[in-house]
């Protein structure tokens, strides 16, 4: 029986074609995942354990802690009376300091080079020779004055510095011009992330980055024959409880663990959707062993008549999905090795540097690519299979096919509503619990509301498709009417083709729709809550700007009004709260708060504006006492000067006079500062603003435009990454309608030839299949947009709280696309098995059995 099931394979392999090449998608998708993972988290494994060679032992300081009473204490970091005491001990062969921040470098035109929040600043620390072991120089030195910085090269190249040149460097103040002293290489994570690293002389960047004399890190070296863990004993007794020492061996497995943690998100997710596409590749190998199973029901009754037995039968054709699964393993781990290899490629062709190092194909890759194109093939084809096991050898030697029977498909359909039932029934409680455990529910619900649905396709089949028979008849007169026919002649089939559209095309379209309305929605608070001219802050979100920005802009000429917007924090009744610090007499002419009761006025007067929740929450009217422990652990009671509607993304929810709070804290965090000009925005006035900052590279002026095409081009991303991952699915579902249709013209070649004699000709023959197909595709396609769409509101119940104004927005020209689309697919997927059909010879069709 497994050398008959081996020669229907090499038979059929035509036919079998399409199947081997969905599983090969899947588990290409998968093994490339596993290798291109694998081979990262070695790689970047390496580079870490490389960057701490040398180290013995690695101190780190956390800043100043928080007693019981939020009050801070302990030092700011790790001073230099603590690097004298540890380079006393005995052992120690080496101590460096690292104090870091961010840093950024204009190119010949003032922009930025790299991505801003990989651009980092550092000290340069000279050792015993002279030299910093993390650095080697290409050119020139370190910087050893105040006024000199080194660059590493590929931030050198591009922007064409050569040692001796002037450099504009920016932190989060004003620019400041250095001479360049050297060129460097460096395994450094930022460099290799694309961005720029920048050394200084380390007082320059202590006073930049922390405090005079003082470091984040330190990095111990140990002499010959003195262990790491013996010195690591004798530097804890020296560290306050806001520091930490590890030995460099420890710290090198904690980031690997780091490392292989955050690959292990990347993988999942990418895992999820080669699940999904294996997922819609069993409809296609479950249509195409259940078309070749009815096909050669006569030879499988030949087989039951000489004494084969079911399990037999049922043996045979689980040993073709078993070949074939074995072949599409085969060919999709060859091709996912291929698929890692080019992700690799299409990394660095975007401007981002991955450690270099060989493929990891590791055992377990290689397993679960056999066992996945195994699994998904053999779990496939047991239904088919098990039907083989019911052919009675009499009654299938006088059939050319094996009929649903009534009974079949009322246990069908009963069994898909209750599944559907209780998955829409899931879906709603979800929608009534709310938040992250409503969105669980609803994700439940929605997996067995796919399913039901799946499951009662050939029901819905027939009355969606009528409804469209008379229009077909319409306009494409006789092949229109028979298309629709072929379509529902056997409604499983065109279900099972149907459902592989329908899942990938739910998943687009719930993510489309969530992807727009948020957008909208910020969009809308962009245009209705914002009435600045402009947001200035660091590019690529890279920090805190300098208050110094701020004093600049109000002082620059044609600035009609400035107000930087403060992220603090104080106690309110012994809890944390996040408060917005803002400038009192400008904040209304910049962002337009909708006060509900009390003035904004108050803000002047030491009081504080409260949002509308929190207000509701702690109870709070205007004039309600307030009592605040601020980051300086002084205490003060203000009273509530206004309650106003909830802004989120732009205030947090107390709001306070800058003075106030920078009178508090040591250090301001200022995101972004809003900025008003006389006679509104404009290309000329934008120009003056960033010529009031110096044309600094690290700071973005950006107009509410701007703003809106940030949010866009986010969201946009996104969605095109989803599309991108998703459309391994679609190509599978294309080659499924591809498959039907072709084994559906082998099925009705007999058919094709009577029409062709009655008066049909290779035209019309061709529009019937194209039809077909379209009607199919949008069969599929229709149910796909309508669940999602479903979907899409469900979820946008649970985050409709924490988001005002929230209103689902149904984005028709995207939908109109996707249907376009899922016809375009009906049309190109009937190219070939069209082309078939009408290629048929009239006589040699009529007499095929």
């Amino acid at each position: 029986m497994f050398r008959t099931a081996l020669r229907n394979v090499l038979a059929h392999k035509a036919r079998l074609l399409m199947t081997v090449l969905a599983v090969t998608l899947g588990v290409a998708f998968v093994s490339g995942t596993l290798v291109f993972t694998d081979t990262l988290k070695k790689s970047l494994s390496g580079q870490s354990a490389k960057s701490y060679e040398g180290i013995a032992v690695s101190v780190t300081s956390y800043g100043q802690g928080r007693n019981e009473q939020g009050e801070k204490e302990g030092e700011p970091g790790l001073g230099q009376q603590t690097l004298d005491k540890i380079k006393a001990l005995p052992g120690v062969d080496t101590v460096s300091g690292r104090v870091s921040g961010f840093a950024g470098v204009g190119d010949e035109n003032g922009k930025l080079i790299g991505s801003g929040w990989s651009n980092q600043g550092a000290n340069y620390t000279p050792v015993k020779d002279g030299k910093d072991p993390r650095y080697a120089f290409a050119q020139g030195a370190g910087p050893a004055k105040a006024d000199e910085v080194a660059l590493d090269k590929a931030t050198a190249d591009k922007g064409n510095y050569k040692v001796g040149d002037k450099v504009r460097v920016a932190t989060n103040g004003p620019v400041k011009e250095y001479s360049l002293a050297g060129v460097f290489t460096t395994e450094d994570g930022a460099v290799q992330a694309g961005g720029s690293l920048v050394l200084f002389e380390t007082k320059v960047a202590q006073e930049l980055y922390l405090k005079p004399g003082y470091f984040q890190e330190l990095s111990v070296g140990a002499k010959n024959g003195t262990s790491a863990d013996k010195l690591l004993a004798d530097i804890k007794p020296l560290l306050d409880k806001n520091a930490k020492a590890q030995t460099g061996a420890a710290l090198a497995a904690e980031q690997a663990k780091q490392i292989e943690k955050g690959l292990s998100n990347l993988s999942t997710m990418l895992l999820v959707f080669a699940g999904i596409s294996l997922f819609v590749g069993i409809f296609l190998i479950y249509n195409t062993f259940t078309m070749l199973v009815t096909q050669r029901t006569k030879e499988l009754a030949l087989l039951r008549a000489v004494g084969a037995n079911r399990g037999q039968v049922m043996r045979s054709v689980l040993s073709e999905a078993l070949v074939v699964g074995v072949l599409s393993a085969a060919v999709g781990l060859v091709s996912g090795i291929g698929l890692a290899i080019g992700i690799r490629s299409v990394i660095g062709s975007l401007g981002a540097k991955l450690p270099g190092g060989a493929l990891v194909i590791a055992p377990g890759t290689v397993t679960a690519a056999l066992v996945i194109g195994v699994v998904v093939t053999t779990v496939a084809a047991v239904l088919p299979a098990w039907r083989t096991g019911k052919i009675a050898p009499v009654a299938a030697m006088g059939s050319a096919h094996l009929p649903a029977t009534s009974k079949s498909l009322l246990v069908r359909n009963i069994l898909g509503s209750v599944i559907s039932l209780g998955g829409i029934g899931l879906v709603f409680l979800g929608v009534s619990t709310g938040g992250n455990s409503g969105r669980m529910t609803m994700g439940a619900g929605a997996f067995f509301m796919l399913i039901g649905m799946i499951v009662l396709l050939p029901l819905l089949s027939k009355p969606v498709i009528g409804t469209v028979r008379p229009l077909l008849a319409k306009l494409f007169g006789i092949p229109g009417k028979l298309a629709s026919q072929n379509a529902v002649r056997n409604p499983r089939r065109t279900a099972v083709t149907a459902a592989s559209l329908a899942i990938g095309l739910t998943l687009v379209t719930t993510l489309s729709v969530l992807g727009i309305t948020v957008g909208k929605v910020v969009d809308r608070m962009s245009t209705e809550k914002l009435k600045a001219d402009y947001r200035v802050s660091m590019s690529s979100d890279a920090g805190s700007l300098d208050k110094s920005v701020a004093e600049t802009l109000a002082k620059a000429p044609g600035i009609k009004a400035v107000s930087p917007q403060t992220a603090g924090y104080f106690l309110v009744d012994g809890d944390f709260r996040a408060a917005s610090g803002v400038n009192p007499a400008t904040i209304g002419q910049l962002l337009n708060v909708e006060v509900l009761s009390g003035s904004l006025d108050s803000l002047g007067k030491g009081e504080v504006a409260v949002a509308e929740k929190t207000a509701k929450k702690q109870k709070f009217t205007v004039g309600s006492p307030v009592k605040l422990k601020y980051d300086d652990g002084q205490e003060a009671s203000v009273k509530v000067g206004a309650i106003y509607k909830d802004m989120e993304g732009l205030l947090s929810p107390y709001v306070i006079d800058n003075k106030i709070l920078s009178e508090h804290s040591e250090e301001m965090y200022i995101p972004e500062v809003y900025v008003n000009v006389d006679g509104g925005a404009s290309k000329a006035a934008q120009q003056k603003v960033v010529d009031a900052l110096g044309k600094n590279p690290a700071i973005n002026v950006a107009t509410q435009q701007d703003m809106r095409n940030e949010m866009g081009g986010m969201i946009n991303t996104m969605l095109n990454i989803m599309y991108g991952l998703l459309g391994m699915a679609l190509v599978i579902s294309v080659l499924g309608v591809v498959n039907t249709l072709a084994m559906s013209v082998f099925e009705r070649t007999q058919e094709i030839g009577m029409l062709r004699a009655i008066g049909l000709d290779r035209g019309r023959v061709k529009n019937m299949i194209r039809l077909e197909a379209v009607v199919i595709s949008l069969f599929g396609a229709v149910l796909g947009v309508a669940i999602g769409v479903f979907l899409a509101w469900a979820v946008g119940t649970t985050i409709a709280e924490s988001m005002p104004n929230y209103e689902l927005i149904l984005p028709w020209d995207r939908i109109g696309i996707f249907l376009l689309l899922a016809a375009v697919v009906g049309v190109l997927a009937a190219m070939w098995p069209a082309r078939s059909a009408a290629r048929l010879n009239m006589l040699t069709a009529i007499k095929t059995e």
